[in-house]
């Protein structure tokens, strides 16, 4: 999997995040009642997460769990909107998220 990070993104995510925290791609299923209903977020922690795999990213170190894999494609693009407070989450084919949250568990 291959994370293309927007300047936008960068800058943000920049902007929140320490400079040595490890991005998690996440399929975040809490409250949707289905695991096929969940929706794409982003969580920022100090730490690897064990089972995790790296995906490929021009900005970041970014993990996810290879279980969830099947939910996303192999190239998607991280954006981020201003005018919106929200990141998005798209690729050539469609938008998994259009309002991604990023969620810091660094301390």
């Amino acid at each position: 999997m291959y994370l293309h990070f927007s300047e936008s993104a960068i800058q943000e995510i920049n902007r929140r995040i320490p400079p040595n925290a490890i991005i998690r791609l996440v399929w975040d299923v809490e409250g949707c009642g289905c695991a096929l209903s969940g929706v794409a977020a982003l969580h920022a922690q100090n730490t690897r997460t064990p089972d995790d795999v790296d995906a490929e990213s021009n900005a970041f170190t970014v993990q996810y769990d290879p279980r969830k894999e099947v939910f996303f494609e192999d190239r998607m693009t991280v954006d981020y909107q201003p005018s919106r407070g929200s990141f998005i989450l798209k690729s050539s084919q469609q938008t998994y998220n259009a309002a991604m949250r990023l969620v810091s568990f660094c301390a």
